[in-house]
């Protein structure tokens, strides 16, 4: 018996096998196409508004700086910064403006807690996310704070204070703006760090993060007390201005604490042995990028992020300063 297929069978299989070949090629070239499609497909643009209190501090300018330079890592992301100038309503007025623009998020350093409350809860209420950074607002409707803990730095300073001058002493202390958190928090973490010491706080004043008030301030303690024996600034600029009055006036024996270490300012001041030691305060701008990103890709972040602190003495500046637990 002839085992042979048939003419028209063969003819009717070979036609088969064919056609499932050339759907096969097409099916698997389809497939590559719309996967290379999705790979080359950018990622979605996003803007973020960043309103700074001021840039009147070399602080503030520099987490201006780590915001764009953590930013331009991504393609897809565009920061409109602006400068409120130290003026609270002119702040005000970029968050409604940042608003009514629909940005994709908010980043704010306020200037004054109570009174950037409302306009930030605004806008959380149009569902555009907000992360604070450094100084905190009333409440908690906002996405995230990020900053440091002021009332340790506070009282680290205290205890550094209390053990160099060996808890007694007249003590001038220069306060950041007294309506601001930072500002309260290093001034009451100051004096449970001093708690218990002889340390007299002779004359206090509100330089409002200002180096150039910082000098006047400590020019009228100058006029005033006779023995100063070492100045607590809640801020480099401030301890720097009043390092500067005290020069000018041929006062010396006194000792000068700040807090910020920035590389090129408090750090660079302890090298040269300008200031006695400063607190390092993160700005926090890096990490706002980061959490930014998380948030607009729909992910879950803490409500508060902690940033650490180190010291920098004339003991270990050179070592790169000691972290603080």
């Amino acid at each position: 018996m002839n085992s042979q297929p048939k003419p028209n069978c063969l003819l009717a299989w070979m036609s088969l096998v064919l056609t499932a070949l050339l759907w096969g090629g097409c099916s698997d070239s389809s497939k590559t196409a719309g996967d290379a499609a999705k790979s080359d497909a950018a990622p979605r643009a996003y803007t973020i508004g960043m309103s700074q209190c001021n840039l009147g501090e070399p602080w503030r300018v520099q987490m201006n700086e780590d915001i764009k330079n953590a930013a331009a890592k991504h393609s897809n992301l565009k920061v409109i910064f602006k400068d409120a100038q130290n003026d609270t309503l002119k702040q005000r007025a970029h968050v409604e403006e940042f608003v009514s623009s629909k940005v994709d998020l908010l980043i704010i350093s306020p200037k004054e807690a109570q009174p950037l409350t409302e306009p930030v809860a605004r806008a959380m209420e149009a569902g555009i996310p907000v992360i604070v950074l450094d100084r905190r607002l009333l409440g908690d409707k906002y996405t995230c704070f990020i900053g440091a803990d002021n009332k340790k730095i506070g009282k680290a300073a205290g205890e550094w204070i209390v053990k160099t001058l060996g808890g007694q002493g007249n003590i001038v202390e220069l306060m950041g703006l007294q309506t601001s958190t930072p500002g309260q928090d290093r001034h009451s973490g100051f004096l449970e760090g001093i708690a218990g010491s002889n340390l007299k706080i002779i004359f206090s004043a509100d330089m409002k993060w200002l180096e150039p008030d910082a000098r006047k301030e400590m020019e009228s303690a100058l006029s005033r007390f006779d023995k100063i024996d070492l100045v607590y600034a809640h801020n480099d600029p401030g301890a720097h201005g009043a390092y500067l009055a005290a020069k000018a006036a041929g006062r010396t024996g006194i000792k000068f604490v700040g807090i910020d270490a920035l590389p090129q300012e408090g750090v660079a001041y302890v090298s040269q042995g300008i200031l006695d030691a400063t607190f390092q305060y993160p700005t926090g701008g890096a990490e706002a990028i980061e959490t930014a990103l998380k948030v607009l890709h729909g992910e879950t972040v803490p409500k508060e992020i902690v940033l650490g602190t180190r010291l920098f003495d004339k003991a270990n500046v050179a070592q790169g300063g000691q972290e603080l637990n």
